[in-house]
């Protein structure tokens, strides 16, 4: 008796990369796409009518909610379908809140499409699927779970998450704002983002805030 074809939700804002992904799941027989989404609400919606067994999620999805926010939305339902990340990027933050909101696994768009399908009909069994520069984010987090940071870094990034900009930390520490700036970025490199609200969801994730 063979076994079904893996059912697939395709969930992307751009319309020509979803073109693409589905012309390329067509040509697998043990595939079958039964829906595509152009937002977050929208693949809710298909989820909930289409019951797929994986939806291929990406995590920048324009306006409305994205795609960390719609896999914790689509895990928590009944039945709940695997999520498979597939995105452009990965920075620890991006792959943190991925995992965190449940997504079993989590591809880079340059991967080639054996590994595509390998990866959705592993995601279909619960079985995790990472790319190699992914799996090594994962690894290192694992290893050295809490960023290190200096007692200056920690103040700097305490008047982030109250949404203070350069020139007010500075005054606040009484440091110049090009030291904040200096300061910024050794924070970004140790938290893998590159922008403040990226900084400020990792150290909440992370309890680095006091």
């Amino acid at each position: 008796m063979t076994e079904r074809p893996v059912r697939i939700l395709v969930c992307d804002d751009h319309a020509v990369v979803r073109a693409g992904l589905l012309a390329l799941l067509h040509s697998a027989p043990d595939i079958e796409v039964v829906g595509e989404a152009g937002s977050g609400e929208e693949a809710l919606a298909l989820a909930r009518k289409t019951a797929p067994d994986v939806v291929l999620m990406d995590l920048q999805l324009g306006a409305g909610i994205d795609g960390v926010e719609t896999t914790r939305r689509l895990r928590a339902t009944s039945p709940a379908p695997h999520v498979l990340v597939l995105t452009t990027y990965d920075t620890d933050a991006d792959v943190t809140r991925a995992v965190a909101a449940g997504a079993t696994g989590y591809l880079l768009k340059a991967e080639r499409a054996e590994d595509l399908f390998t990866a959705i009909h592993a995601a279909a069994r619960g079985r995790p699927a990472l790319s190699p520069p992914v799996a090594d984010h994962v690894m290192s987090r694992l290893r050295d779970p809490r960023p290190t940071l200096t007692p200056r870094e920690r103040d700097i990034l305490a008047q982030l998450a109250h949404g203070l900009p350069n020139h007010a930390i500075a005054r606040a520490l009484f440091i110049s704002e090009a030291t904040v700036k200096t300061h910024l970025r050794r924070i970004y490199d140790k938290l893998g983002v590159d922008t403040r609200a990226g900084a400020v969801a990792v150290a909440k994730e992370q309890r680095l805030l006091s």
